[in-house]
């Protein structure tokens, strides 16, 4: 068994064809098979190096390493042989109509109720006719011819699946200056490298008639591939999740603090029977089954996976995260503040509020409080007994209790109206600090 991913460096990685990474990569990985990647790069102009490294960056973060790589690029020759084995047994044929030619029969055909289908107009040429054109200095592009027939294929994900070839207009293998297109790359890929399993999304099927047709032009049968077609993913206002949506980009993700394995276990389960659980990318790979997948569009809940991420943190050992905590973090800060981290970036929020300087807010109705907070604190260092004995005998003193006195503690001494335990950050904050902060906040106010 051997599957690919195949993205092209137009771009970063968002969560839409991130799943299809992850799906192939965790399918292939259930079943002991081997992961491709493959990098599309035939459009010149738009892939760029510094997208191949940031999907690379991207795979590697999300814990999916590929058994092999290769560019499409590279493998130009692979292509014009099978450009010349399909020229050669008349599949392939020259065109020479403008854009502006083909606009107008499409319109024609639809005027007359007809479905806007090539009318292949170019099979009647001439020899004479192409040397004609070919002098005027028209250069053909290369269309391939359509079986009269429907190709039937049994999805992984959708069932049984069919697709009318005579209702779909032969495709453009081959432009005008030379640029080999996907539909044809993809195909000469899939048969030389031994691919066994495509799994791709929903907006392929159509495109997997043409190719099957394509791969038996090519000598090889159909029925070595077995094909899986997911649903698409929609964002949360139910559109196609776009390369443009940067705030899903997997970088993004990253950024904020998002952990790795709550996106594969997200994506791993999302539109499927199963609800989304914390899990390795190896726990992920064990349950992956892609008959538990739903032949509806899923949505991208951000909140749903922000969700697993709290449950993933909160569960994180301080071994798991320590290369995440500042230098001198210790395991007793991690206890304390990991109930109440919804992203790693809030990590350093709470560093600095325990062992840096922070500006707390005006406090005017409190100057009195803080000033009497400040008064009763126990002398240090920070004990065991210090918190229940200082809020004993600030209770006493001011007649506060409940609200009215932890609230302005908790905003002078964090800056936060909420957070992990104040008398555990107290300790972790020490005497004298809690001291300076208060003095500070009495000040201020």
């Amino acid at each position: 068994m051997k599957l690919r991913f195949a993205p092209s460096p137009t771009g970063y990685l968002h969560v839409g064809n991130a799943r299809l990474a992850v799906a192939n990569a965790l399918f292939a990985r259930r079943h002991g098979g081997k992961f491709l990647l493959r990098i599309d790069d035939t459009d010149r102009e738009r892939s760029r190096a510094e997208y191949e490294s940031a999907i690379e960056t991207d795979l590697r973060w999300l814990g999916l390493d590929w058994d092999e790589k290769i560019h499409q690029s590279e493998r130009m020759e692979h292509y014009e042989a099978a450009i010349e084995a399909l020229k050669a047994s008349g599949r392939l044929y020259p065109c020479f109509e403008s854009e502006l030619e083909l606009t107008a029969k499409r319109e024609m055909r639809l005027r007359a109720g007809k479905a806007p289908v090539y009318d292949r107009a170019m099979l009647k040429m001439t020899a004479e006719q192409r040397e004609r054109a070919e002098a005027n200095g028209k250069v053909p592009y290369w269309r391939f011819k359509l079986s009269d027939t429907t190709r039937r294929w049994h999805d992984l994900v959708m069932g049984e699946c069919t697709v009318k070839l005579p209702s779909i207009s032969d495709p453009v293998l081959l432009r005008a200056d030379g640029t080999i297109l996907y539909t044809l790359a993809s195909v000469v890929d899939d048969i030389a490298l031994g691919v066994t399993h495509i799994v791709r999304g929903e907006d392929h099927v159509t495109n997997t008639g043409v190719q099957l047709d394509i791969i038996e032009a090519l000598g090889v049968l159909p029925s070595r591939f077995k094909f899986a077609h997911l649903p698409l993913l929609l964002d949360d206002e139910g559109r196609k999740l776009s390369k443009r949506l940067d705030a899903l980009a997997l970088r993004a993700l990253r950024s904020d603090g998002v952990e790795a394995d709550a996106v594969v276990s997200y994506l791993a389960r999302i539109g499927s029977s199963d609800d989304p659980v914390p899990m390795t990318v190896q726990q992920a790979a064990e349950t992956f089954d892609l008959t538990r997948m739903s032949r509806s569009a899923a949505r991208f809940d951000m909140r749903q996976l922000l969700g697993l991420n709290r449950r993933m943190l909160h569960e994180r050992s301080f071994d798991e995260m320590r290369d995440r905590l500042p230098a001198h973090a210790t395991e007793d800060f991690w206890n304390v503040i990991r109930g109440n981290i919804d992203l790693t970036c809030e990590i350093a929020h709470w560093w600095h509020v325990v062992a840096g300087d922070i500006v707390p807010p005006e406090l005017p109705d409190d100057m009195v409080f803080l000033e009497q907070a400040v008064t009763v604190l126990p002398p240090g260092p920070w004990e065991a007994e210090t918190w229940k004995a200082w809020t004993g005998a600030l209770r006493e003193l001011s007649g506060r209790s409940g609200k009215a006195m932890f609230r302005p503690l908790r905003l002078a001494l964090t800056g936060e109206e909420a957070g992990p335990e104040l008398h555990a950050l107290c300790r972790l904050m020490g005497h004298d600090r809690v001291k300076r902060r208060l003095e500070e906040a009495a000040r201020s106010a």
